[in-house]
């Protein structure tokens, strides 16, 4: 009879309880797929990037308010810092379009960009040699203190690949 009674308590109790429905929205406007298609349109490759055949790493955190709008750009790491201004100006360009979780007034996003080009078809020992100079070379930019990340979102990395002049 206590089994019963104990089975019947814990079968009510279980039914009552449910698991929080929490629907996680993508935090661009329209999807990943259009927030990478923004990006790659919104990125502009400078003559220096192309003049240098420079590729690399910048993974910015930025902030965006309630709505949508971005607040401040932050470079975590950047292999060159010729890589960056491209990216922070399409941060900017994205103001906005930002979707942040309901209750924030901001919310921080950490997002990485690669930016490389394309290989041609036929091999190029001016192309090998100016990229292992680059590599050779490499400054990379990079904090040297802590960075309190507090609550913020990863989001999907943009590939950006541009042709490089022979």
């Amino acid at each position: 009879m206590k089994k019963t009674i104990i089975t019947i308590i814990a079968l009510v109790f279980s039914v009552s309880c449910f698991a929080q429905k929490h629907e996680l929205q993508f935090p661009f406007q329209a999807g990943k797929e259009k927030m990478t298609r923004f990006f790659k349109d919104s990125i502009k490759i400078s003559d220096i990037i192309t003049k240098k055949k420079l590729t690399g790493v910048v993974m910015v955190k930025f902030t965006a308010d309630e709505k949508g709008a971005v607040q401040k750009i932050v470079v975590y790491y950047a292999d060159d810092a010729n890589l960056v201004p491209a990216v922070v100006d399409a941060v900017k360009k994205s103001n906005n379009k930002w979707v942040i979780p309901s209750g924030e007034k901001t919310h921080d996003f950490v997002m990485p960009f690669y930016i490389r080009f394309n290989l041609p078809e036929i091999d190029d020992p001016a192309l090998q040699k100016a990229t292992y100079q680059n590599y050779k070379n490499k400054r990379a930019i990079f904090p040297n203190n802590q960075i309190p990340l507090d609550v913020a979102t990863l989001l999907p990395s943009v590939t950006i690949s541009y042709d490089v002049m022979m």
